[in-house]
């Protein structure tokens, strides 16, 4: 194509990396180079290896982590997970929930509208993964398992210790429907909240709300390294029949195995 105007502009920002826009004609592409960006994470008298087990059961070493996090300054929402689903073709998606409960009976607890595109992916394919990751410890925990529907009974008992605006907003939420405009919701919102005003109304649950767990077959524990050989200690179920190998396959408490994998 003759006669067209090709103009290149980088822009220095404040993180040290270059974004270089590209007009080509009507067509624009944009491009950052990131490879500069590094930071240290552990260095090698912090490494994460057997002997720094709190517990050789997956979910003691869970809290003891997570117990860290709870008391770092920085970490406001240490509960907060990527929760990861997948239709039934295998199509993912992923978005952050909060954890409410865990347990090694009941599992990890998050509620939701039964209604959005994670709930519908669930009814497909009940598979799914968590992964918590704490930035300020370098420390991140995945987490490998299937789910199941929390009964009403627990969904509502958890749906009464939310404030009011929380329960009001569940009501008006039809989550992942499309919806004309932020003023729409504002105006449902502010109608039903007036609706329920006194501080005696009871805000019934919809039935389209609820909650889930997620029941465990892998843990994995990560802590990165500045030389990129990060710690992964991986906790599982083994498989019925499998021949373990005692110089790689170790094993742990209530029926669980743990193997360090390579970075």
């Amino acid at each position: 194509m003759t006669g067209v105007l090709l103009q290149t502009f980088k822009i220095h920002t404040p993180l040290k990396f270059t974004i270089q826009l590209s007009f080509h004609g009507l067509g624009r592409t944009m491009s950052g180079d990131l490879t500069g960006l590094r930071i240290p994470y552990k260095e090698k008298h912090e490494v994460f290896d057997f002997d720094h087990l709190a517990s050789k059961d997956p979910y003691l070493q869970f809290k003891c982590w997570l117990d860290k996090a709870l008391s770092t300054d920085g970490i406001k929402e240490p509960n907060a997970v990527a929760l990861a689903t997948a239709t039934k073709n295998g199509f993912p998606s992923l978005r952050v929930v909060l954890i409410k409960e865990y347990s090694q009976k009941g599992g990890f607890l998050f509620f939701t509208n039964y209604e959005s595109r994670k709930a519908r992916e669930l009814e497909e394919n009940p598979h799914c993964s968590l992964l918590f990751f704490w930035p300020e410890l370098m420390q991140q925990i995945r987490i490998e398992g299937t789910v199941s529907k929390l009964s009403e009974e627990e969904s509502l008992r958890y749906f009464n210790t939310r404030p009011k605006p929380n329960q009001v907003g569940a009501i008006v939420s039809r989550q992942s429907q499309v919806v004309s405009s932020r003023q729409f919701l504002d105006e449902k919102y502010d109608a039903l909240f007036n609706h329920y005003s006194a501080k005696s109304a009871v805000v019934p649950k919809p039935d389209y709300w609820g909650g889930y767990s997620v029941q465990p077959s892998v843990f994995e524990f990560w802590q990165g390294q500045s030389d990129r050989l990060h710690d992964r200690i991986v906790f599982r179920k083994p498989v019925k029949g499998e021949t373990i190998n005692p110089e790689t396959t170790h094993l742990g408490e209530n029926g669980w195995v743990f193997e360090r994998l390579s970075p």
